[in-house]
């Protein structure tokens, strides 16, 4: 029998638990004496799981501040990404076929801008300024005429790092330019409102704010201009934009979620300062450590640190049995440098070294300072296991 180890969680901007309410509500949606009916069919027990759907798009749209009418369901932040990329520059093409992005996106958005650009679309990547954050200046004289979409995220999924995206919204509206969000990592976590915010596409998922894994949404404004083709077809479902048959105990969890983190944003985002601090008060001292993007324009459920004098990998497996990551869950396993880390104009030696660490509501001040311990000890010992040894 496997020894048990007692794992300490700190990479919670991969992914949550699922909370005990969300899994509550969810089960009474996928047993046979519960709701479990197709949404789709027209007899009672499908008009009832209906209903069901529209509490949870009303959750959500509660806490995004919009309207349940403009969100569209998706498998997660991934599909939504596609969704309104794709669909967006396919919708738009007849008027331009420029199209403008961050080398720091997710994948599921840098992908997408690669098959487009495959596709005979200009694109225009963007660096960041060494902080994370996108110079305003350099936006503005990349946007052209024929300029139609633009997708800036919102939390940084590897630094943290918080776009102004309400500038940047802005600027785009004022051209009638399409703008996408992807707001993985913000939705739940950070004030989100939609009503305020020129924002015409945001992508979100349920499984980082303590929802099930599977469910996403997309939300698109209800403004001229705005709309996308769809990728999918069958069945008609969600206005022709998203078909298939609505996976309605996943939705479900997805609304509970929303309406747990309305309730307890502000209590979220006290723990997750504290935690944050206790940890970089802990390590700052190592000679050699500095931080990936500037830690005061970043959500605090995310610390990105770099050491110099230490080889990456080995650092992970000396950590633990701490999980963190060594950069996006999606791109782990890759032992490339961070591309991320690399646009901020990171060198390759402290790209590799790079640790994610990344906070939740469970964690505690014990799984700190065992962090801290740790990382500080692993540290020490990998260095003077290197050739002519740095203490």
């Amino acid at each position: 029998m496997a020894e048990h180890v007692d794992l300490i969680y700190l990479d919670y901007a991969a992914s949550t638990p699922v909370d005990p309410w969300v899994v509550e509500a969810m089960t009474a949606l996928m047993t046979a004496d519960g709701n479990y009916a197709n949404p789709s069919s027209t007899h009672v027990a499908g008009r009832q799981s209906v209903k069901f759907i529209a509490h949870a798009a009303g959750q959500l749209a509660a806490l995004l501040n919009t309207d349940p009418s403009r969100l569209i369901w998706t498998s997660g932040a991934t599909e939504s990404d596609n969704l309104a990329i794709l669909g967006g520059a396919h919708y738009r093409q007849k008027r331009g076929r420029h199209l403008i992005t961050m080398r720091t996106e997710h994948k599921a958005v840098t992908d997408t801008f690669a098959e487009l650009e495959r596709q005979g679309y200009s694109i225009t990547w963007l660096n960041p300024e060494p902080s994370g954050l996108l110079d305003m200046a350099k936006f503005e004289e990349a946007l052209r005429d024929d300029t139609q979409l633009v997708s800036i995220m919102h939390i940084n999924n590897e630094t943290g790092v918080i776009q102004d995206i309400a500038q940047i919204g802005a600027i785009c509206r004022d051209r009638d330019i399409l703008f996408h969000v992807d707001a993985a990592q913000s939705v739940g976590k950070i004030p989100v409102d939609l009503s305020a915010l020129p924002v015409d596409m945001m992508s979100m998922t349920a499984h980082k704010v303590y929802g099930p894994k599977g469910i996403g949404a997309l939300y698109i404004a209800d403004r001229a201009g705005v709309h996308v083709d769809p990728l999918l077809f069958g069945g008609g479902q969600q206005r022709k934009l998203r078909p298939g048959t609505l996976p309605a105990q996943q939705i479900v969890g997805f609304g509970t979620a929303a309406a747990i983190a309305q309730s307890r944003m502000l209590r979220d985002l006290e723990h997750l300062n504290a935690m944050r601090d206790r940890l970089w008060s802990g390590i700052q001292d190592i000679p050699g450590l500095s931080t990936n993007g500037a830690i005061g324009c970043a959500f605090p459920g995310i610390l990105n640190v770099s050491i110099k004098d230490v080889e990456g990998e080995s650092l992970l497996l000396a950590l633990e049995p701490l999980c963190v990551a060594t950069g996006s869950a999606c791109n782990s396993k890759n032992q490339e440098p961070s591309y991320v880390l690399r646009a901020l104009g990171t060198s390759d030696a402290l790209a590799q070294s790079a640790i994610r660490f990344s906070f939740g509501r469970p964690t505690s001040a014990r799984d700190i300072d065992i962090a801290v311990d740790r990382y500080r000890s692993s540290v020490a010992r990998l260095r003077n296991l290197a050739p002519g040894g740095v203490a």
